[in-house]
């Protein structure tokens, strides 16, 4: 048995409208996180500290989030691969 995935190709001009399904999505989630730090005392510590870093950076708590996420993001794979290697 064969399975055949049909996908239309990419098309450039819906890339604005991808970029902000994005943001929407990351958004959300963010603001669910400060929501819920309500419950949750060391989420809300860390949220707090995020925000003074934004603020001292001059950028947004969103920015400062995605900034954070990306590093952890590289370093983890950064990691794997280093373990790979040897």
């Amino acid at each position: 048995m064969s399975i055949y995935f049909e996908s239309n190709p990419y098309d450039h001009r819906l890339k604005g409208f991808i970029m902000l399904e994005s943001h929407a999505f990351f958004s959300k989630m963010v603001d669910e996180l400060v929501e819920f730090s309500e419950y949750d005392p060391e989420l809300a510590d860390g949220i707090k500290w995020l925000d003074d870093q934004a603020q001292r950076k001059g950028i947004s708590f969103y920015d400062m989030v995605f900034e954070v996420l990306y590093k952890h993001d590289v370093n983890s794979k950064a990691k794997d691969w280093l373990k790979t290697r040897n």
